[in-house]
């Protein structure tokens, strides 16, 4: 079905004459009636009847007029889907609880007249990147610089946010009274890190943290998810895990799990925003702008990245 003709009738059924009709459509009377005429042989019904005084829809006109509207949102709805500035800005957020989510939330609060699509590539930073390439993502958060997370030519990116680690243990943890502690004091201890991706740029990240400072990392186990994370941690006195303070978990009031800030050093896992250079979606320019005004001050106690981490402006 043409909808240029479709687009001739509903305006003809509006504007009641074809003369308005095709001042409307920027197009000649004999064009409007060409379309129009098309139309009716495709359906093999009857539309409009014209008379002196203007034009009146048939009862197949009647009947058919909502569906012809309803085409005609469609298709602009489809172009608007894939138009830059039209379509929503599609944005990798790896999962819903770390720091890259709280981001995405503070600049659709700043922005909320920007549409986000946001999308979860719980993958390695690899899969994020062919997924930029192919157009299908304009941009995600990942740590950049690792083995695995090269960027290629035509990826540029930039800080984003950096996620201080804090000790996550439950109640009975020797370590669960303590105001803080250094990565020092937790050598020997064991810390439960389930569910590592291996070959993954978060799986080098904590090897490096465990080798830098000697400790005791393991990922051994089937991961159940965050709840079950969260009872082995509650009943155990011998675990920990390590938790981004971004990283947001909701736990039954009587686990009484603490959070501990870790420092001298504060080991930051550093996310960074990356998308393809050639990506011209003017929402992506108003994020960039919306992270490069976040806090960019240094922080006053020492912190940790691994060495292949090579951005220079620490985030909040």
């Amino acid at each position: 079905m043409n909808l240029e003709a479709v687009r001739a009738f509903v305006t003809v059924a509006e504007e009641g004459q074809f003369q308005l009709a095709a001042a409307q459509l920027a197009i000649s009377q004999q064009a409007v009636s060409k379309r129009l005429a098309t139309l009716e042989t495709d359906l093999g019904v009857r539309l409009l009847n014209r008379s002196a005084g203007g034009t009146q829809l048939t009862i197949d006109g009647q009947a058919f007029l909502p569906h012809a509207r309803e085409l005609l949102r469609v298709e602009q709805r489809a172009a608007d889907s894939v138009r830059p500035g039209r379509r929503a800005l599609r944005l990798d957020i790896m999962t819903s609880r770390t720091a890259p989510a709280v981001v995405a939330q503070g600049f659709h609060h700043a922005h909320p007249d920007i549409e986000l699509d946001l999308v979860r590539i719980a993958d390695s930073a690899q899969a994020a990147i062919a997924a930029i390439e192919a157009g299908t993502i304009d941009a995600s958060f990942r740590a950049v610089g690792s083995p695995v997370s090269r960027l290629p030519a035509e990826i540029d990116a930039m800080p984003a946010v950096d996620d201080a680690h804090q000790l996550l243990v439950g109640p009975d943890h020797p370590l669960a009274a303590a105001r803080s502690v250094t990565l020092a004091e937790l050598v020997g201890q064991r810390i439960w890190m389930p569910g590592m991706l291996p070959g993954s740029e978060w799986d080098i990240y904590y090897y490096d943290l465990a080798d830098a400072f000697g400790l005791t990392i393991e990922r051994v186990g089937p991961h159940f998810g965050t709840e079950h994370l969260l009872d082995v941690l509650h009943e155990s006195s011998t675990l920990a895990n390590l938790a981004g303070e971004h990283t947001r978990y909701l736990w039954p009031a009587n686990y009484d799990m603490r959070r501990i800030p870790i420092q001298n050093p504060t080991p930051i896992y550093p996310h960074s925003l990356i998308w393809h250079r050639d990506n011209t979606h003017p929402a992506l320019a108003t994020l960039r702008d919306y992270l490069d005004a976040r806090t960019t001050d240094a922080p006053d106690a020492e912190v940790w990245t691994p060495k292949w981490e090579g951005r220079t402006a620490p985030r909040s």
